[in-house]
């Protein structure tokens, strides 16, 4: 890519699309596209069409999703398919119409079955069922590769899928209904440390700027403990989903950023499959840490780096979800990429970032 070149990224404003503007930034490309969800609802497919009309991208890099934890994924399944279909559709569609260079289409590890073997290599994938709480998000975004690949076979494109493991960073979402399971341990942790404080003003300043179930800074004690206690945080413990068992693995979204610039700039479609392949499939590529660690380790990070002197426990009555999911890297990392932040390191930095946002 030149650094000249109209680059969109959408889902500019979100985990990895902001980290993806910042990194380009910082690399030096000084025309980039971004439009918010009010300026562009990628669900209206005329509207994309018009947008891709009027600024004639070179380079796109999807990384708008309609994306949440486990409860989100249980309730929201509707809204999970429909959506994340809608959207690549139409961003794929016209990059297509539109003969844009190279488009990067990011995608989940979830993407992979329920029992894979472990770690997960790219070859793991449609070899058995799906785990069933993010099946819904999981067949999105299973189609989203499937079409990259497929135009790049059928018409000679180079559209890139990345499968990027769980995510966490600057710009996270922390919602306590649809957050992932870091930033929701994070929020969830520092109210209940908040709380045994007996630091109101805190509380009060979190939920100013995040409300939850239209609960704010504004609204009275017995409503704000009511509330919290719904989502297992009081004054004296916090109860997390699950029996704190399943293995994680996380990467910085700065650094799944990094990944996704060094693939635009250095890598192409021919490079994600063996020449001479009978049938070329599994061209996408994985990107993580090669790392886990238990849920309950997670949270003994967590609690470390928020003070919190209260008590921990799990409900064990609640979905664990899989109980492992932990990527092969190693084709990332024969392309040329390796991470360098820690998960340690990293929740550090994500707590900072969230006290002072």
């Amino acid at each position: 890519m030149k650094k000249d070149a109209k680059i969109y990224v959408a889902g500019h404003r979100g985990l990895v699309g902001s980290a993806i503007w910042k990194n380009l930034q910082e690399k030096g490309y000084n025309n980039l596209i971004g439009k918010t969800h009010k300026e562009l609802d990628l669900l209206d497919g005329v509207a994309v069409r018009q947008f891709f009309d009027e600024e004639q991208p070179e380079y796109v890099f999807l990384a708008a999703a309609f994306v949440g934890g486990i409860m989100a994924n249980s309730i929201y399944r509707a809204d999970f398919i429909y959506r994340n279909l809608q959207i690549q559709q139409n961003i794929i569609g016209e990059s297509f119409r539109h003969n844009v260079k190279k488009l990067l289409f990011l995608g989940s590890t979830c993407i992979y079955p329920r029992d894979a073997e472990q770690p997960m290599k790219e070859t793991a994938l449609l070899t058995s069922p799906l785990e069933y709480t993010n099946e819904p998000y999981a067949i999105a975004k299973i189609a989203g590769l499937k079409m990259c690949e497929s135009f790049n076979l059928q018409y000679d494109t180079n559209y890139i899928a990345v499968m990027p493991t769980n995510l966490y960073g600057p710009n996270d979402n922390f919602d306590l209904e649809r957050s992932h399971v870091l930033p929701a341990m994070i929020r969830k942790i520092h109210l209940a440390h908040c709380l045994k404080q007996g630091d109101w003003n805190a509380v009060r300043k979190d939920l100013a700027l995040r409300p939850v179930e239209k609960v704010n800074g504004d609204s009275s004690k017995e409503e704000i403990l009511k509330m919290l206690v719904k989502y297992g945080i009081s004054d004296t413990e916090v109860k997390l989903w699950g029996t704190g068992t399943p293995l994680r693995e996380f990467l910085w979204s700065e650094e799944m950023a990094d990944a996704s610039v060094f693939v635009m700039e250095h890598v192409n479609f021919k490079d994600t499959y063996k020449v001479g392949d009978k049938d070329i499939r599994n061209c996408h590529i994985n990107i993580g840490t090669g790392k886990e660690i238990t849920i309950r380790q997670l949270a003994g990070l967590i609690v470390a780096a928020v003070g919190y002197k209260g008590k921990l426990t799990f409900d064990s009555s609640k979905p664990d979800g899989t109980m492992r999911k932990l990527t092969d890297p190693s084709k990332l990392h024969a392309l040329g990429w390796h991470h360098k932040i820690e998960i340690e390191e990293g929740v550090q930095r994500i707590y900072q970032w969230y006290l002072n946002h």
